[in-house]
């Protein structure tokens, strides 16, 4: 997950502070989560994931970031 994030965070050019900001989470959890340091809990993950546009769970095989086989 924290890979994922970093990748849509480069891709997208946003700073840890606008996806605090945007998604109403703390920076340095945010920080933490990118080094591995802490995993965030599933409300934490579903605000990211809404404000940044990007599915954060790992994919399963044969399924898409849709949820869809």
């Amino acid at each position: 997950m924290a890979r994922t994030l970093a990748q849509a965070l480069d891709e997208r050019g946003m700073s840890l502070r606008a996806v605090a900001d945007g998604s109403g989470g703390n920076r340095q959890a945010i920080a933490d989560l990118l080094a591995g340091l802490s995993w965030p809990d599933v409300a934490t993950v579903a605000r990211l994931a809404a404000f940044i546009g990007a599915g954060l769970w790992p994919l399963q095989s044969g399924t898409d970031r849709s949820g869809k086989h």
